[in-house]
């Protein structure tokens, strides 16, 4: 990403200092007689010894995908369903789709361009379904919108989804030799104020506090990966090839036996945009293009038990279907700088109806 932070830990951005990365150098007598160099850091030898975050990246996303590749050919012959749709306009259209291949975006396709540029999630069966999961058998579907009477599982689904985002971001910002565990994103409702993201960095930064332009240099990358327009794909696996994904982290590893156990299968979702691979149970809203308004603001030092020190870095957007007036998302921006602790959340509720409504979707100008 081109917008790096000029701190000494994080990566130069445009226009900054080149550097070069020292393999290997032999001198005599002070004398450098040969010295090989290769890419463009200073890396220290800890760092050399272990996969950098752009390796443990790419790992992550070709394990998906030769994942998901398996999981299609289970499949050798196209097989039909049936899908019903019960939504308000076209109700009782019958679908044939493909089993296993076909998704609800594929459904809504059939159906209406408004169908396919509003709907955020679906239902399935009543099931809360992402919009890019492959449909396994014949059911009944509907469509959910940030305009829904009700759009509780929407938004938090639009939240999940910009915290992702940030996990993102926060993983590829920082200089190889300066580690990054992604943690976990806390399930706030929307209503808290700001999507929430928990991370560990290297002990060496244990005394960094981010300025305000490291918060601006997060959001610009964070504005590439939206305007990108990728989709978030699902992928239902089995907690061995999660483990092998996250194997260079306790946290997820831990994560994913804790949801391992939670069902007979053992099965562990996954969530992807991009290369970007983290292990979410979803639903996440269909593209990272339906965010609008999104800034990355604060970071918070968390007190817990642990010995490491946890940060949780906070955000704040609006979708590309909803807008506010500039002096509303001033208030708002400025509300997601709290630390978002379930006190908070409580404290939340009794805000102004104005805010409240922006945040639940209700609120359009």
């Amino acid at each position: 990403m081109a917008a790096r932070w000029a701190a000494r830990c994080l990566r130069a951005g445009r226009g900054g200092r080149r550097e070069c990365r020292v393999v290997s150098c032999r001198v005599v007598s002070c004398r450098v007689v040969s010295c090989r160099v290769v890419s463009c850091r200073f890396v220290s030898t800890p760092a050399a010894s272990r996969l950098t975050s752009e390796e443990i990246i790419q790992m992550r996303n070709e394990l998906f995908t030769k994942e998901k590749e398996r999981q299609l050919s289970l499949y050798p012959r196209i097989e039909k369903i049936e899908v019903k749709y019960t939504g308000k306009s076209h109700p009782g259209s019958l679908l044939i789709m493909n089993k296993a291949l076909s998704t609800p975006y594929n459904c809504a396709m059939h159906l209406s361009e408004w169908h396919c540029k509003k709907s955020v999630l679906a239902l399935v069966d009543g099931e809360v379904w992402d919009m890019y999961r492959p449909l396994t058998k014949s059911c009944e579907i509907q469509f959910l919108t940030f305009k829904d009477e009700d759009p509780e599982e929407v938004n938090k689904a639009y939240w999940r989804s910009c915290a992702m985002i940030m996990a993102c971001v926060l993983k590829r910002a920082f200089k190889d030799e300066y580690s990054v565990n992604l943690v976990k994103a806390p399930e706030v409702p929307v209503i808290s104020g700001a999507f929430c993201y928990d991370v560990i960095l290297d002990n060496r930064l244990n005394d960094w506090q981010p300025t305000k332009d490291n918060f601006n240099s997060l959001t610009k990358d964070a504005s590439k990966l939206i305007y990108k327009d990728l989709p978030f794909e699902t992928l239902q696996v089995e907690a061995k090839v999660a483990r092998e994904m996250f194997q260079h982290n306790k946290y997820k590893m831990e994560m994913i036996e804790q949801k391992a156990s939670q069902n007979m299968e053992g099965i562990v979702t996954l969530h992807r945009f991009g290369d970007f691979v983290d292990v979410s149970e979803g639903p996440h809203i269909p593209r990272t293009s339906f965010c609008f308004q999104y800034e990355i603001t604060a970071a918070h030092n968390l007190q817990t038990n642990q010995s490491e020190l946890i940060r949780r870095f906070q955000g704040v957007s609006l979708p590309v279907h909803l807008r506010a007036h500039h002096t509303v998302w001033h208030k708002l921006l400025e509300r997601s700088k709290w630390l978002v602790t379930e006190e908070k959340i409580v404290e939340a509720a009794a805000e102004s109806y104005e805010e409240k409504a922006i945040l639940h979707g209700l609120f359009i100008s």
